[in-house]
């Protein structure tokens, strides 16, 4: 994920001073125990201020209003309590070359700030501090005791020190090429490593930029480089030392993020920027952290109860056997005069079949005596069928449903916020059930919510798909009319699958493979050739009472071959 860089952050600086300041902050609200969200009202218009302490994604910029839910985190409140309704005058980088932002607060915008909210932009060390007018600090995103570092302690009631100064030289518009060659090629190495190390304010981001603008390797050694490869590069090393001077800069995506040192002004925004890109990237990473952990409590989940179905499959497969103790026990009291004391087993005919039947006795026990076990052992199976059958069809439906949802998981992938928030809409399904315990649920409260795939057959009909099983049941009971057709993959676990039709349409056979072949590739099957998909009326599909969700029974299907390798 790319930092933001000092040339970066000047960026934002300048932006926010001339477009925010002066401005009152009419509300604050933490979105994650990374970030808070700051409501600022300028003359000409209103916009949320994003400060992110994040490890990977530390950042401030204009970014999207927060999510409606309840805010619970004590930083942001006690931020409400001190700053909110005060002017924001002024957003200055404290000290050159360092990426600590000061935020200056006062009651008025012509009067003297009162706090400060210091924002450090350091990666994995990225804090937010609010201080007084002497800088004492008040409250702070992260405190740091000294347990956790011996360096700097950030804690209330201290007065705010700044963190160590970086080491390096500090890059200078008026050093000489002489000056400046000699101290990145003191030490002989790769030239982008020297660039970084020698001097404060090159990241990895500015080193590739400056080289690939002088047409130089990253792997090339400080001590190959010709004498016009050295002119080229301390040519673009003053340009962008003339960029941060004149604030004279240029904001573009790029594949591999974005840059504020853009060759031409495409009038793009740069909060805007930001915003999307390290959005995307907390959402996939959220995202792939998020379906790991599903897919191992799944996992464990589902390993217990099939243990648990086979234990109850082989009792009810025993009690399957009780009418052979009831006919032992028969024989037995049919040739009481066989016995003799001591016999640990006897062999009589059956009744039936007239075979002989080994039948084992406990030697302390008479004849009757062993039938009586016999019969006691046939009953007490009788009484163990009628129990197990009801534990063992809940325990299979358990294992369907959970199966139902480890197929769902392991066709999606990130690709749109929209996959997030189905993931985020599983989780609290399994909360809602019981398979996981979250203190902190209090039921669906999301705001957003995820809608399901969209395709067109040949012929032009919609064709909806569920994501979860929230849309699954809401595609089957509520979306489906009377004209449609539903979808879905035989006696295997999969999406619901709509094709959308009018009053008197007849879909094609064309409409009927595609809608086939789509719920297939969206079902368990997905990997084999061939998929048995049935369709029916919705009117044919009921979900059972008490039944969890996504799951229901249908009748008269008709079944269609689905080829989900279409694709």
């Amino acid at each position: 994920m790319q930092p933001v860089d000092y040339t970066t952050l000047v960026a934002i600086c300048d932006s926010l001073n001339n477009n925010y300041i002066p401005s009152r902050l009419e509300q604050v609200y933490q979105i994650d125990r990374y970030t808070i969200s700051l409501c600022l009202r300028s003359l000409h218009q209103k916009a949320w201020l994003t400060i992110s302490w994040h490890p990977q994604a530390a950042r401030i910029c204009i970014g999207n209003p927060p999510p409606r839910g309840k805010d619970t985190f004590t930083f942001s409140e006690q931020l409400r309590h001190l700053i909110n309704g005060y002017a924001l005058i002024g957003v200055k980088i404290v000290t050159d070359w360092e990426r600590v932002v000061d935020f200056q607060w006062a009651k008025r915008p012509n009067e003297a700030p009162l706090h400060h909210l210091y924002v450090e932009i350091m990666g994995k060390y990225s804090n937010v501090i609010l201080t007084s007018a002497d800088n004492q600090i008040i409250t702070v995103a992260k405190q740091i005791t000294s347990n956790k570092s011996s360096l700097r302690t950030v804690e209330t009631s201290q007065f705010y020190q700044l963190p160590p100064a970086l080491t390096g030289e500090i890059p200078k518009l008026l050093e000489s090429m002489e000056k400046w060659r000699e101290k990145v090629s003191l030490i002989p190495g790769r030239i982008d490593k020297q660039l970084i190390k020698t001097y404060q304010g090159v990241s990895p981001i500015i080193a590739q930029y400056l080289l690939n603008q002088s047409a130089i390797l990253a792997i090339k050694s400080n001590q190959e480089l010709t004498q016009e490869e050295w002119e080229k590069l301390y040519k673009n090393w003053q340009s962008w030392l003339q960029v941060i001077e004149n604030k004279t800069f240029n904001f573009s995506k790029t594949t591999q993020g974005y840059t504020v040192l853009a060759e031409t002004n495409n009038n793009q925004d740069l909060h805007k920027i930001l915003n999307d890109y390290y959005n995307q990237q907390i959402y996939q990473e959220n995202f792939n952290q998020l379906k790991q952990q599903l897919q191992q409590k799944i996992k464990n989940i589902l390993t217990k109860l099939i243990i648990k179905r086979d234990k109850y499959q082989n009792k009810l497969n025993d009690s399957d056997k009780c009418e052979m103790y009831s006919n032992k026990a028969d024989l037995l009291m049919a040739y009481l005069h066989k016995w003799k004391a001591g016999m640990k087993e006897i062999i009589l005919n059956d009744f039936t079949t007239n075979k002989p039947i080994k039948i084992s006795l406990a030697p302390d026990k008479n004849m009757i005596q062993n039938a009586q076990n016999l019969y006691k052992q046939n009953q007490k199976l009788k009484r163990a069928k009628l129990v197990v059958k009801p534990l063992l069809e809940e325990v299979k439906s358990e294992v369907n449903y959970l199966q139902q949802i480890s197929t769902i998981l392991s066709q999606l992938d990130y690709q749109e916020t929209e996959d997030l928030i189905t993931l985020q809409e599983i989780k609290a399904e399994l909360i809602s059930q019981k398979y996981i315990e979250d203190s902190q649920y209090r039921g669906n409260n999301n705001v957003e919510e995820s809608h399901p795939r969209k395709y067109q057959t040949p012929s032009g009909y919609e064709v909806l798909i569920g994501r979860n099983n929230r849309q699954n049941d809401i595609l089957t009971s509520r979306t489906a009319t009377d004209y449609d057709l539903w979808f879905h993959a035989q006696e295997i676990s999969g999406a619901h699958v709509l094709l959308r039709l009018n009053a008197g349409d007849i879909p094609d056979d064309q409409d009927l493979q595609f809608t086939a072949n789509l719920t297939a590739y969206y079902s368990q099957g997905r990997e084999s050739d061939q998929v048995p998909v049935i369709f029916t009326k919705p009117s044919y599909v009921y979900k059972p009472k008490g039944a969890k969700p996504g799951m229901v029974i249908y009748t008269r299907e008709t079944v269609i071959w689905g080829k989900p390798s279409f694709r």
